[in-house]
């Protein structure tokens, strides 16, 4: 219970630095890669500070109650994951988080809101079938939900048992992160043309309250595809960085080298990798086992 107590307290404590500094670095290397000099890599941090600063405005009283929710079943996702407790639980809670964020961006009467919110109801249906199968498929390779049972496990890494359903899951992490081409719901870039979607409504405080969510949510998601690389040895873990860092470069190149999507395309391409990645490996799995 100890060490459960202190990795949740670093994962609070450390999580939004980590998350910030991380999208800092993001901005950086996707302007290096348009040939772009960028910000600084602490300029998220600058931005957010700033948006606290401001007056708060909500379009709808019950707004902000809808945004701090989802910013704390953000955080109780990946409390879940980095305390070691059950995998299949953060995924819900997760989902939980998402509807508080599509119920957020619904409450207001602005057309590229509510149409943002719609678009992220649909990101939820094309993302959801792979992340329950990631959560099976950790289940019938490791014999546990528990995320510490996972990474102790010792024997072969999971990603020996796990190809297509890692595949899967990197397919729908460049959902999740809304990165380009499926940025439909809201988009870091200036191109999209629902302007910012889902947060439109969102300034001030909420907006950084969002802002911060995402920093969360990025390390845990990007925590989770080091999960398929640990197995309990020291060298596993080290592994297991280099590749997170290394998903997190991918995720960068894809954002800044796909022209986006229709939601038409997402889903139908997102379902297709579920079902030949994910449920192919499940299946094998399954027999073999």
């Amino acid at each position: 219970m100890l060490e459960r107590a202190i990795w949740t307290i670093c994962y609070i404590l450390l999580a939004p630095l980590l998350g910030g500094f991380l999208s800092g670095l993001e901005r950086k290397v996707g302007a290096r890669m348009q040939g772009r000099k960028g910000p600084s890599v602490w300029q998220s941090f600058r931005d957010v500070k700033k948006l606290f600063s401001k007056k708060s405005q909500q379009v709808n009283g019950g707004q902000m109650f809808l945004v701090i929710s989802y910013f704390f079943f953000v955080v109780v996702t990946g409390t879940l994951i980095f305390a070691g407790y059950d995998l299949l639980l953060a995924f819900f809670t997760l989902t939980t988080a998402s509807m508080f964020l599509v119920a957020a961006g619904s409450c207001t009467h602005s057309p590229y809101s509510l149409i943002g919110a719609n678009r992220e109801m649909i990101q939820m249906m094309a993302y959801e079938p792979m992340v329950l199968l990631t959560a099976v498929g950790f289940y019938l390779a490791c014999g546990d939900f528990d995320v510490q049972s996972i990474a102790t496990a010792g024997g072969w890494l999971p990603i020996v048992k796990l190809p297509g359903v890692f595949i899967g899951f990197m397919f729908i992490l460049t959902i999740k992160l809304r990165k380009s081409p499926f940025d439909i719901s809201t988009s870091h870039h200036a191109h999209q043309e629902i302007v910012k979607g889902i947060t439109t409504e969102m300034s001030g405080p909420m907006l950084g309250i969002f802002e911060i969510s995402e920093w969360y949510e990025k390390v845990f998601l990007t925590a989770i595809v080091g999960l398929f690389f640990v197995n309990g040895s020291p060298l596993s873990y080290v592994v297991a960085v280099v590749v997170m860092f290394l998903a997190f470069f991918i995720e960068i190149l894809i954002d800044n080298s796909c022209a986006r999507l229709s939601w038409e395309q997402m889903l139908k391409s997102s379902w297709f990798a579920t079902i030949v990645f994910g449920g192919i490996n499940i299946v094998v799995l399954q027999i073999l086992k």
